[in-house]
């Protein structure tokens, strides 16, 4: 029987690549990855554990992705996955958060195949241990979210905001408004990593892989 692995990669650090991963990699018969006009952040991540194995990039239209995108990539992984071979899919984070591979994965179940997820440091926990800022302590309520309301903070002490690069002056004006300090985290763990805490040095950042931490006063 075949078996796919979803694969967590972390934020970008290659030494934040858990020894689980690695050793699934070494072991695939065949990657997966999201093409990004020919790139990818996790496959970059794991490219020294890669050697000369076959690797297969899928598309998913940026803002476009329909569901029938997620029936073809599962059907790629399937066909391209060799009978009692190994395929592992690449996703930066974890594969459970904000996942192309969560979709991916209720299409790939309906295959006569195993599936097994390995996860990975999610940015937003490698963010606020470089931040040095406690997502939540005792008592606290945290929120993760991608599509930010301001509504949103009247029940958390914490909270972290992904996609951020369209909508920061919304965001920061509403985080100050309910009290709350926040600092913008781009490129986490990466060489050219930045965290900013000045409004105006935030709104003219244009970055896409970027997130805004906040946490009450």
């Amino acid at each position: 029987m075949k078996k796919i692995y979803g694969i967590g990669t972390g934020p970008g650090d290659k030494e934040l690549l858990t020894l689980k991963a690695v050793r699934m990699i070494n072991e695939a018969s065949v990657i997966f990855a999201p093409n990004n006009k020919g790139k990818n952040i996790a496959l970059d991540t794991v490219a020294d554990h890669i050697a000369n194995k076959k690797v297969i990039m899928i598309d998913f239209p940026m803002g476009r992705v329909a569901a029938e995108d997620y029936v073809k990539a599962a059907e790629i992984i399937h066909e391209e996955t060799p009978e009692n071979g190994v395929g592992v899919f690449l996703t930066i984070g974890d594969p459970m958060v904000y996942s192309t591979f969560i979709y991916t994965m209720e299409q790939l179940e309906k295959f006569n195949v195993t599936v097994e997820v390995i996860p990975g440091i999610p940015s937003f926990v490698a963010a606020a241990a470089s931040a040095k800022l406690p997502l939540t302590i005792k008592g606290d309520n945290f929120l993760l979210c991608d599509d930010f309301q301001e509504d949103l903070l009247d029940s958390v002490e914490s909270i972290c905001i992904l996609k951020t690069f369209k909508d920061k002056e919304r965001i920061i004006d509403s985080l100050e408004k309910k009290n709350f300090d926040y600092q913008y985290v781009k490129h986490c763990t990466w060489d050219d990593e930045e965290i900013l805490t000045d409004k105006e040095t935030i709104l003219r950042d244009k970055n896409y892989i970027s997130l805004i931490l906040g946490r009450k006063r």
